[in-house]
């Protein structure tokens, strides 16, 4: 080994680590990135506190799988790892884990690689500092092992370097030298030896604990490791020791181990030297030198009792030390014996389980330890039993006894008969002992030596115990079974036992005493115990069939069986048949009984002896193929009395039956009530008297069982009517007189109702008699012959039981009896064949008395099953003639539902309760089948539906969920009917399926799974009826709802309740969608807001699938929705029914729009709430805006002609209040950052128009007159359309967000004037300037709109268009939006509307105004503004036509040069002015002096000839103007004069008013005129004396002030006049007209006029001189 160790030391080690690989070496970083991967797992599972994680094992194989292919280099980066210095503990252990996997890889590892590994790993192993290093000195030990396998002397040489004689190794190097002789035996064995003569010397030098520990458990290694190199020493290479040199080895350790070690405080420590004393005895007994030595310290091994060691490893060892005697024929010494006796004694007898946690173990090593001893030493064991016997202490007793039991049980060859009989002796010393755990073990150690094949050991003294034991117990149990007593359950152990013993004696020991069989036998037909029944009639049939079976010699005692005093047949026969009705009770007694029966056949009936030979195996048969939890009472039941019957026809003709009978009815008091024996005795003996041939003697039987029976014990009660029944099969005639008789003789005491004359016991309640004997007639219809029930059904069967009925106080219990008797009856009736002229005339009384008794039933709990029973009867009548009517069944059915449906369901823990409800739910179901069928049709299920709607809309949930369950079992029923024939009627199936679709949601989850279930079965049904395509995807679908439906998660179960939807909504056609939302829009708020949100949920499905489909059906879901909106108070469900609506009219508008604008006002809340919604929805809300206005331009747009079904609805007649308050409410709630610049100009056009409707009512569209709204109530003042217009457009302009526009409309009072008729088109127009003004942004569709106004049909929108193109054409804007020409155009025609004067008058103003806003495009259009102004002038009927006319000639003429105006246009604007020079109107004069002035101004050179002849035929009237008394039109007309004094060419009249600035204006006016006519006197006297005679025209003028100008004018004239002039006047008329103004009413007309006057006559005087020819 030294040589081929190197001389690798510490210090080489020390040196060697500086050899480290360089940073660069992948590999060892690698393996470095890994390691650390697994440090980080390591911290994290072990803060998680979980396992390895999978990225540890997956580092760890990574460095594994490399080392495959490089162990080397992979080694040498571990260790390189392993002498870093600071490195984890954690991390060492895991790379020595990778070392002992790479290790045991195959391939060769380098040397020297392994060398330093060994030098590592030993170092580590050593070191041991704190807890932590345990687990590391664990790994790199390991390590070593590993590497042992390949490398063994290298390893072992470096342990052996560290184990040293006299010196205490360190721990783990003995733990691993340990490892290494369990890993490597043959490799080890040689240094085996050194190894145990080493440690040895260590021994004292051990005082720790844990050393001893360790050490003890190498020795154990060592050991065995002996041991297996001992039995495969033929594989070994070469011997090294023999056995007994290793036994002489380990000796002074084992001696050592048991004086010094054992006594060691530490439990520790002895459990490691007792558990390493086992393999060490296994070498040292062998040898017989040393086995005599070890026999020495058992004393020491005894005493380890008293200490805390647990007893099992002490009585190991020492049952391995006895084992050994006896094997080696070497029995202990015998001075050790009682030590040893009183110590296992001890531990036979000791309490172990509460103490020790191997008890049950040391106890069966004590017993091993006991026959072992018994083997040896039997004499002096059972010398020392006895002697502890005679103590009396009954534990003590019992466990010699049991450990006796054992001795006799043990399958030992050595143990002979001598043993056996002092174990006997023993156990007799005990017979007297009267203890029940001493009686059961004497009695357990008999049936063992019967067992053992000792049987010739108990004849005599064992038989009798057993008898007296069986006697004993039974008689201690029948006396106290009433009662409980302590010792009741330990002497049922002693019965059982008995019983036990009795079985194994009958089976294994013959020549059993006469004396024992008939004790056994009496016992079954006496003994009440009847658990136990079974082993003795197993023994009995034991015995039997040994006698029967005995040899030849043993005949005699046959025979003398044969002559044994048995039971009467009949009474044997009674007894077994009863108790066998219970076949699986005491172990089996049924197949134990039967086979009892078949044995003694013989015996008991001779002639039914082969018959039961053939059937009762068959009876076995049933019972072995059974259990006791797999079998049927009453299929066995009808086994049993089918075997009955069978034996009593075979003794047909005999008294044989009637003593049965007479049995039978004596062991009625042997039973108690209740018990299934006593219910099948009832059976019994009801079958034997029908097969009774003596009518009388059966009377008598019956009579007396009727005077003897309990009627205050149910089952008594139930089992004398089943009885009678049965007996009625064949004596119906006998049973009826029976009752008759029994009848009569209780009427005679009817007050007390005691018949104490036959039996005091039994007081008899009168109702309990009357429910007695109902019941009994309707048992006997059950059981009689069909054709014998036909003459007794009506009379006496149904007649008494109604009389009885009616006759008691109907308690609970009559009328449960009454209904039972009534089902009993129908179901005989029905069960007759050819009943079809059967009418059970009884049936009218039956049904009212039940009614009644559901009617009187409490609708607040449950407490009897009474409702269910009569709802049962009802069911089965249903099914008699005469039928049912449909009204019947109808009222039979609500009465019935109310009386269940309303019951609140049991609580958990109540199951009686629960039952009676389950019971009344089904009762319920099966009426209503029953009545059903007779009405299956679509109407019969419709009505009944109809009576379970209430129950299904309730608010108390388990009315719901009974209402559903019934409309599931309803539909069951129809689908499994003929009904699926018929088909529903229209709009049926949405109704059925809206009534149950909110319960997909409901809170209880079973009402939920039944509302689907339902839902289904109406799906299967429509499939069926309509050849839908309903396939498997869609029922697939559907079942992963109905498995979501199972959640408890609101929102998932939601969830599937839409989905459900969907997959069902394709099978709808229109007509049923309709129907179902109807329905469900009904059904929202009757029950829980989850079922409205479903309600409303599957509306919304719906629509959202079908709504393209529902064009026709649109109005009545909208109508049935808004029905039923206002009443919903939940607002979750309220905005869903919305969402509804607005999907209907995204894709049915104009429908939606009619139906929702013909509600009626004031709106009410749920319809405001539609149009916010609508308004939260922008660009919805700006379709509906448009909609909306569309209505309102229908009063004023021309009617489109119908094309679809869109325009009827788009054209529908709706008030246009509403539309407006629907606008106004759009307006106010849409986004308030959205100022609807797209809809402002169409709004603000709808809006004038809708004002300038309201204001003209006779221009109301024809349309309304055909469609009226009456309204809830009188509407408040202000909601008026003038008003609620108004309030839209301050809306909508308060929406631009331009504050100065707001600002200014409100400033120029705008709103009051569109308000008000008189000031409207002012307003209007005014509107329209301050819109054109703003910067909006959208003037030109405004323009467009307006235009476009112009051509509407009504005249009040072409007046207000008319009224905002005046501001329109006063600026440039038309003629910027290039919209001028068809303005111009359009407004051509409103000139020539003569029918309405504003209408003209707004358009020549607008036409005027072209010279205010385009004034370059006068020109343009001169001709047709010239023509359309002057044709005002010339037809018009109204002075503001013609003032219009002539204000826009004035303003396009102030754009036209002369050129640019006809002739014939001077001519005619000239002659139309002149004519209004004198109008009655201020403003027609005033207008008309502008324009001539406006006319002069553009008069050039071309015709200014022309216009002064027009001026000289205007002079006169502008001289007189010019003083006119409108002080206005005296200024047009003096300038207008002045403009045209130039045409005279008198220079000197061109400043104002002639050259005077001083004085009034009439004076400025007197010179003005003398200067003219001076000026015409001298150059045109001519003109002059025609300016005096037109002049004298105006004298007679309208106008006062006129005439007083034309008189001055005149008489300024006539001083101007030449002479020869005058005689060309007529001076007397002008005399005379001027006299006639003096009775003027004027007084300055009167003095006017006598000025003038006087100037004639002076005139006159100083004129007619002059005058040639005047004398």
């Amino acid at each position: 080994m030294a040589e081929v160790a190197t001389d690798w030391r510490e210090d080489d080690l020390e040196e060697a680590e500086d050899l480290r690989p360089p940073e660069s070496d992948g590999t060892f970083q690698q393996v470095t990135n890994l390691l650390n991967i697994m440090d980080n797992e390591s911290a994290k599972s072990d803060k998680a506190g979980e396992g390895l994680d999978m990225r540890k094992t997956l580092a760890s194989v990574i460095i594994t799988d490399k080392a495959t292919s490089e162990p080397s280099t992979v080694m040498n980066a571990l260790i390189c790892s392993l002498r870093m210095s600071e490195i984890s503990t954690q991390r060492k252990v895991n790379i020595y884990n990778i070392l002992q996997e790479i290790i045991q890889q195959d391939g060769e590892l380098e040397e020297q690689c392994v060398q330093r590994l060994v030098t590592i790993a030993s170092k580590e192993m050593r070191t041991l500092s704190e807890v932590e290093d345990n687990v590391k000195a664990e790994a790199a030990s390991n390590t070593l092992v590993a590497l042992s396998r390949k490398h063994f002397s290298l390893v072992m040489y470096e342990l052996q370097h560290h184990l040293k004689p006299l010196s205490l190794s360190d721990e783990f190097v003995i733990v691993t030298l340990a490892k290494l002789a369990n890993g490597n035996v043959f490799e080890f064995m040689p240094y085996m030896g050194i190894t145990l003569a080493t440690i040895l010397t260590m021994l004292r030098l051990a005082e720790e604990a844990k050393m001893r520990q360790v050490i003890c458990g190498a020795v154990e290694t060592f050991c065995e490791t002996v041991k297996f190199y001992l039995r495969h020493l033929e594989d070994s290479t070469y011997p090294v020791m023999s056995e007994e040199q290793f036994a002489v080895k380990l000796f002074p350790m084992y001696r050592y181990f048991v004086t010094v070690w054992l006594r060691h405080p530490s439990p520790e420590v002895k459990v490691g030297v007792i558990k390493s004393l086992k393999p060490m005895l296994s070498l040292l007994l062998p040898n017989d030198d040393l086995r005599e030595q070890v026999y020495d310290y058992i004393p020491l091994l005894l005493a380890e009792y008293q200490s805390s060691l647990e007893p099992f490893f002490i009585t190991r060892v020492i049952r391995q030390i006895l084992e050994a005697s006896v094997t080696t024929n070497t029995p202990i010494p015998q001075m050790q014996l009682h030590p040893v006796f009183m110590e296992l004694h001890a531990q036979v007898c000791s309490k172990g389980p509460a103490l020790h946690q191997y008890s049950n173990q040391n106890l069966a090593e004590t017993v091993q330890c006991f026959i072992a001893l018994a083997r040896s030493y039997p004499r002096e064991l059972m010398k020392f039993l006895f002697s502890q016997m005679e103590a009396g202490k009954e534990a003590t007793r019992v466990a010699i006894l049991s450990l006796i039991k054992d001795l006799v049980s043990a399958d030992e060859p050595r143990m002979n008969n001598r043993t056996i009989g002092l174990a006997i002796r023993v156990v007799k010393s005990s017979l007297s002992d009267t203890r029940s755990k001493v009686r059961v073990a004497v009695l357990r150690i008999i049936g063992q030596l019967a067992q053992s094949g000792y049987q010739d050991k108990i004849k005599g003294w064992g038989l009798k115990y057993v008898s007296v034991q069986l006697t004993l117990s039974t008689y201690r149990l029948e006396n106290h079974r009433e009662k409980f007593y302590p010792n009741d359950l330990e002497e049922k152990m002693v019965h059982k036992v008995t019983m036990d013993t009795v079985r194994i004696i009958t089976s294994s020991v013959s020549g059993m005493t006469h004396e024992f069989w008939m004790r056994l036998l009496s016992y079954i037909m006496e003994t009440d115990c009847r658990e136990t029944l079974t082993p003795i009639c197993v023994s009995l049939t034991n015995l039997a069939m040994c006698q029967l079976h005995d040899s030849d010699q043993e005949a005699g005692v046959a025979g003398k069986r044969k002559h044994v005093a048995l039971p009467s047949p009949q009474k044997l026969l009674a007894r077994l048949l009863v108790l066998m009705s219970s076949p699986y009770k005491g172990e089996g007694r049924g197949i134990a009984m039967l086979n009892l029966l078949r044995t003694l056949s013989h015996s008991i009936v001779p002639t039914l002896a082969n018959m039961w030979q053939q059937e009762i195996p068959l009876l076995v048969q049933y019972l072995e193929e059974h259990t006791e939890f797999t079998w049927n009472q009453k299929t066995w039941e009808k086994k049993l009395i089918q075997f009955l019957r069978n034996s009593l026809k075979r003794t047909k003709g005999t008294h044989w039956s009637l003593q049965l009978s007479k049995e039978l009815n004596n062991l009625l008091k042997s039973f108690d009530s209740p018990s299934l024996e006593k219910g099948f005795l009832y059976q019994a003996l009801g079958f034997t008297l029908a097969m009774g041939l003596e009518a009388d003697k059966v009377q008598l039987l019956l009579l007396e069982l009727l005077y003897k029976t309990d009627y205050g014990n149910d089952f008594d009660r139930e089992g004398v009517i089943q009885c009678f029944g049965l007996c009625a099969h064949g004596q119906v005639k006998t049973v009826l007189k029976v009752l008759q008789d029994f009848e009569e003789r209780i009427q005679e005491s009817e007050q007390s109702w005691q018949i104490s004359a036959w039996q005091k016991d039994h007081p008899w309640r009168r109702e309990t008699i009357k429910s007695t004997l109902m019941a009994m007639y309707s048992c006997v219809s059950s059981y009689c012959h069909p054709q014998m029930l036909l003459a007794y059904v009506d009379n006496p069967i149904t007649t008494k039981v109604v009389h009885h009925y009616s006759s008691s106080c109907q308690d609970i219990g009559l009328k449960m009896a009454f209904m039972k008797s009534v089902m009993q009856l129908t179901t005989a009736i029905r069960n007759v064949k050819d009943l079809e002229g059967l009418s059970f005339a009884p049936k009218s009384t039956l049904t009212g008395l039940i009614v009644a008794i559901i009617k009187a039933e409490l609708t607040t709990h449950l407490a009897s099953p009474v409702r269910a029973m009569a709802m049962d009867a009802l069911s089965q009548l249903s099914k008699l003639k005469p039928f049912y009517s449909m009204e019947e069944s109808s009222e039979l059915m609500e009465i019935s539902i109310h009386s269940v449906i309303s019951l609140q369901p049991p609580g958990e823990d109540n199951e009686s309760i629960k039952t009676l409800y389950t019971n009344t739910l089904r009762s319920l179901e099966g009426l209503m089948e029953g009545l059903l069928q007779r009405q299956l049709d679509p109407k019969g299920l419709q009505e009944m539906v109809h009576l379970l709607e209430k129950w299904i809309l309730s608010e108390k949930e388990w009315e719901r969920e009974k209402a559903m369950k019934l409309h599931l079992r309803l539909m069951e029923i129809y689908m499994q009917s003929i009904g699926v024939c018929i088909p529903l009627k229209l709009g049926q199936f949405g109704t059925l399926v809206g009534l149950i679709a909110p319960c997909t949601c409901d809170a209880h989850r079973r009402t939920r799974m039944t509302s689907t279930n339902v839902l289904s079965s109406l799906l299967d049904l429509h499939a069926s009826q309509t050849c839908s395509l309903w396939g498997t995807a869609k029922e697939n679908e559907l079942q992963k709802c109905k498995e979501d439906l199972l959640s408890t998660d609101e929102e998932k179960i939601f969830c599937a309740s839409s989905r459900i939807a969907k997959v069902v909504c394709m099978e709808f056609n229109c007509d049923e969608v309709v129907s179902l939302i109807q329905k469900l829009c009904e059904n929202i708020g009757a029950m829980e807001l989850q079922h409205d949100k479903a309600a409303v949920t599957w509306i919304g499905t719906f629509l959202q699938m079908r709504v393209k489909e529902l064009d026709d059906k649109v109005a009545d879901i909208l109508g049935a929705i808004l029905v039923h909106l206002p009443a919903v108070d939940h607002l979750e469900v309220r905005h869903l029914l919305i969402e509804g609506i607005l999907l209907l009219a995204h894709y049915h508008q104009e429908t939606v729009l009619t139906s929702l604008l013909r509600q009626p006002l004031p709106m009410q809340s749920h319809l405001k709430e539609v149009w916010l919604a609508v308004a939260e929805n922008m660009p919805f809300a700006r379709s509906m805006l448009r909609g909306l206005m569309g209505r309102l331009q229908t009063q004023f747009t021309p009617r489109v002609q119908v094309t679809s079904k869109t325009d009827v609805w788009r054209l529908a007649a709706v008030d246009p209040l509403m539309t407006l308050c629907a606008v106004f409410f759009l307006i106010e709630n849409v986004d308030k950052d959205d100022k609807l610049l797209d809809l402002f100009p169409d709004l603000v056009y709808t809006f004038l128009m809708q004002l300038s409707c309201s204001h003209r009512p006779e221009a109301t569209s024809s349309v309304l007159k055909t469609w009226r709204l009456v309204h809830m109530g009188t509407l408040p003042e202000e909601l008026t359309l003038q008003r609620v217009t108004i309030q839209c457009m301050q809306l909508l302009f308060e929406r631009l967000s331009s504050e100065g526009l707001a600002c200014t409309l409100e400033e120029q009072l705008v709103w009051g004037q569109l308000e008000s008729g008189a000031t409207f088109l002012d307003g209007v127009s005014l509107l329209a300037r301050l819109c054109v003004q703003s910067e909006v942004g959208c003037r030109q569709r405004l323009l467009k709109l307006v235009l476009r106004g112009l051509g509407s049909e009504a005249l009040s929108c072409r007046i207000s268009c008319a009224a905002a193109c005046v501001e329109f054409m006063s600026l440039p804007v038309l003629h910027q939006e290039k919209l001028l020409r068809p303005a111009v155009l359009m407004l051509e025609r409103g000139t020539g509307q003569q029918e309405d004067e504003a209408l003209q008058v707004l358009s020549l103003r607008a036409l005027g105004n072209m010279a205010i806003g385009a004034p370059r495009k006068v020109k343009q259009y001169r001709k047709l503004l010239l023509e359309r102004c002057l044709d005002s002038l010339r037809v018009a009927t109204g002075s503001r036509v013609i003032v219009e006319g002539m204000e826009a000639l004035t303003k396009v003429l102030a754009q036209l040069r002369e050129g640019d105006v006809g002739s014939s246009s001077f001519k005619a604007i000239s002659g139309q002015c002149r004519l209004f020079f004198d109008n009655e109107s201020e403003l027609l004069r005033e207008k008309a002096f502008v324009l001539f002035g406006k006319l002069a101004k553009v008069v050039g050179i071309a015709r200014k000839h022309f216009f002064k002849e027009e001026v000289k035929k205007a002079w006169v009237p502008l001289l007189l103007h010019c003083q006119d008394p409108c002080s206005s039109t005296a200024q047009a007309c003096e300038a207008t004069m002045l403009q045209c004094v130039h045409f005279w060419g008198w220079k000197s009249l061109e400043s104002p008013l002639g050259y005077s600035d001083s004085g009034t204006d009439d004076d400025k006016m007197t010179i003005f005129q003398t200067n003219m006519c001076s000026i015409l006197t001298q150059k045109k006297p001519a003109v002059l004396y025609g300016f005096l005679l037109e002049t004298m025209s105006y004298i007679k003028n309208h106008l006062s002030r006129i005439r007083i100008v034309a008189c001055n004018l005149a008489g300024i004239i006539m001083k101007q006049l030449p002479a020869h002039y005058v005689k060309k006047l007529d001076l007397p008329a002008l005399r005379n007209s001027l006299q006639e103004l003096q009775l003027d009413s004027d007084p300055g007309v009167r003095r006017a006029a006598l000025e003038t006057l006087k100037v004639l006559d002076s005139c006159s005087r100083s004129w007619l001189p002059a005058l040639p020819g005047v004398s």
